[in-house]
């Protein structure tokens, strides 16, 4: 199905979880600059035509709290050769013509030169959404109404920790998608998905009306299939990295490639 890349930032999301013949939405994660701004880029064209749904890119910062060791490094190694938000940016143009990009990108990026610039230059990027993994819900007041006055997501995230009002008011609040934590800690891959992730995701379910998506830990498209009999999306990060690193794009599409298969209905 080709997007259209003239819908509203918040409908290409929408749209993008309404796939066919899909069980649920494919996103995968890519960091932006990684090993350099042109391989992301293709990287991010790859993944698209491999059978992404959406696309989740980084952009690099230099104390990434929520990222596992494999991100780290390869945020790490996108500053040392020179990436910046800008160049990350104009990687989503490109890629934003493809599939919708969800920007992930720290609260520091955003509000150095403040809320309204950062989301005025996302969304003149292509972009459709945001995620900022260390923004606290109740610090992120105004980051939300600039969002929402210029119809591009700001997706929220929940841990298994979340308490239970904390979930209900993140519910109440989230654009595009929640983004469900499946563990506790950091991203990076694992050998099993946690035995309380459904129990997790039934509390997001009864407190959102919008998609919810599950990251943090996916790393075989077995385990991805397993998220798609309780989630609208899956997303996969660290083994995409990896593989951007060891095998650039035509590495990291051939195993999209495997994930999308393993979604098809």
């Amino acid at each position: 199905m080709k997007p259209d890349i003239s819908a509203r930032p918040l409908d290409r999301i929408a749209q993008a979880f309404e796939r066919p013949g899909r069980a649920a939405a494919l996103m995968p994660y890519l960091m932006g600059g990684f090993p350099t701004i042109e391989t992301s880029r293709d990287v991010g064209l790859a993944c698209a035509d491999a059978g992404a749904d959406l696309v989740e890119l980084g952009i690099p910062f230099s104390d990434p709290l929520a990222d596992g060791p494999v991100i780290h490094a390869a945020a790490t190694a996108a500053l040392e050769a020179g990436a910046t938000p800008a160049a990350v940016l104009d990687v989503c143009r490109t890629i934003s013509e493809r599939v919708p990009v969800v920007l992930m990108v720290y609260a520091n990026v955003v509000l150095v030169d403040g809320a309204d610039a950062f989301v005025e230059r996302a969304v003149a990027s292509g972009a459709s959404g945001l995620i900022v993994p260390d923004l606290p819900h109740d610090e992120a007041d105004e980051l939300r109404a600039v969002c929402r006055h210029r119809e591009i997501a700001l997706v929220p995230l929940v841990a298994p920790t979340t308490p239970a009002e904390r979930v209900e008011q993140i519910g109440r609040d989230a654009t595009g998608f929640v983004y469900t934590v499946s563990l506790a800690g950091t991203t990076g891959e694992r050998a099993e998905l946690p035995p309380a992730l459904a129990e997790t995701l039934a509390r997001v379910r009864s407190a959102a009306s919008t998609p919810v998506a599950v990251g943090f830990g996916i790393s075989t498209p077995e385990q991805a299939r397993a998220v798609a009999e309780l989630a609208d999306g899956v997303i996969v990060g660290s083994r995409l990295v990896r593989a951007a690193g060891d095998g650039g794009a035509e590495a990291v599409g051939a195993e999209v490639a495997q994930f999308a298969s393993a979604l098809e209905r």
